[in-house]
Order: C-alpha cells, then sequence, then structure tokens
C-alpha cells in the first residue's frame, strides 16, 4: 500500500461546504413544511434563502473546478463491472468479497458511483436549484409594480422541489454508508478530511506514469 494524495484542498472545501449548505436546506425546508418548530417560519425562510445563494456560488465556483482540472472526467459513466458493483453493495459485502474495483488517481469512483453522481449533477441538483428559484422569485419588482411568472400558481413547482429534496435525502443516507465500505470503516471518511488515502502501489505507479505521460502530451 502507498499513502497518496488523492483530494485536492479544493476538492475537500466543496465537499464539507455542500455537505453543510445541503444540511442547512434540509433542516430549514422541513421547519418551512411545518414539520416541526425549533427556529420559526420567518428565521428558517430567511436561512434557507441564504444557504440556497450560496450553494449556487458553491455550484458555479465547482463546475469551473471541474473543468479547468480535468477532474469531469470522473464521472464519465462505464458499464465495465457495474453489475460486479452492484453485486457486491447488495450481498458480496456482508461476505467479505473482494471489492470488484479499485480505487486509483484518475479513477476515483467505482462504476455504480459514475452512475449515481451523474444522475445527482446533471438531473437532481438542477431539479432543485431551477424549482428553488422560481420559488423565490415567482413575484418580481418590474417598473415600480410587482410582476408574476405566468405559471398556474405554484402547486406543481412546490411539490417538485420537496420531491427533489426528498430524493437529496435518500442519496445522503445512502452516501452515509458507503462511506463505511472503504478498505476500513473511516478510511474514505480520513481521506476527505486530510486528501490522502492509502492506494495499492502498483496501481498508483501505473496511474501516475499515465498521468505524466498525459501531461507532456498536454505541453506539446
Amino acid at each position: 500500500m502507498k499513502k497518496v494524495y488523492i483530494y485536492r484542498l479544493f476538492e475537500r472545501f466543496w465537499h464539507w461546504s455542500q455537505a453543510l449548505l445541503i444540511f442547512i436546506l434540509i433542516f430549514t425546508g422541513l421547519e418551512i413544511h411545518s414539520t416541526y418548530e425549533i427556529i420559526g417560519f420567518k428565521l428558517a425562510v430567511k436561512l434557507h434563502n441564504v444557504a440556497a445563494i450560496s450553494f449556487i456560488i458553491l455550484i458555479i465556483f465547482t463546475i469551473f473546478w471541474h473543468f479547468t482540472s480535468g477532474e469531469w472526467k470522473q464521472y464519465i459513466p462505464t458499464a465495465r463491472n457495474l453489475r460486479a458493483q452492484v453485486e457486491y453493495y447488495i450481498t458480496g459485502i456482508f461476505r467479505n468479497a473482494p471489492h470488484p474495483t479499485r480505487k486509483t488517481i484518475l479513477s476515483k469512483l467505482n462504476p455504480l458511483q459514475r452512475l449515481v453522481y451523474l444522475v445527482l449533477k446533471l438531473f437532481m441538483i438542477p431539479l432543485m436549484v431551477i424549482s428553488g428559484l422560481f420559488y423565490m422569485f415567482y413575484r418580481y419588482p418590474q417598473k415600480g409594480e410587482i410582476a408574476v411568472i405566468n405559471m398556474h400558481g405554484l402547486g406543481n413547482v412546490a411539490i417538485l422541489h420537496t420531491i427533489g429534496a426528498f430524493l437529496l435525502l435518500a442519496f445522503i443516507i445512502v452516501h452515509l454508508y458507503l462511506i463505511t465500505t472503504g478498505r476500513t470503516i473511516s478510511s474514505n471518511l480520513k481521506a476527505m478530511i486530510t486528501g490522502f488515502e492509502e492506494l495499492e502501489e502498483d496501481e498508483t505507479a501505473k496511474e501516475e506514469n499515465e498521468k505524466m505521460v498525459n501531461d507532456e502530451k498536454e505541453k506539446a
């Protein structure tokens, strides 16, 4: 095994900032829906809106980072070992079967993770952002008056936003479980805190050589 710097500083900052904002959005969103009363409706709405705008700003910077760093390639889906990965999570992990895929610098996500995160980034997050913006700016000032977006009420928008929120909550629950499925129970969590993770040395060396060759090609 070799200790490798696999998660960069911005990647870790983005991950934990995103997690914090999502938890604030879920907590305040449930209070807005009168699921409970802890901080009050008005404060919940205010915090929800602030967290939503912060989340959108974070998304913009993260998209820029993904494309400038080339990390967007991590999310390209592949069918290779996809079935084996699903079987591993369903039954294999409970009988101590070997992991069907290996994490490397150039391939941090297994086939199932790639597919799930791609759906999250291309469907679930846009659904939440777009429906949330409609909800926030349904009424807006124009020429000294209050104009309204030409829609038949906010009912459908609210339903879509709520469905997206519960899908996101389900993803978080699954994600928390998957954190424990690394080489050790805490290895994935430690890696996202420190940036370093122990990878198999032969695979790491191969990946580093490939990365060096690709960098030289891009410079040429």
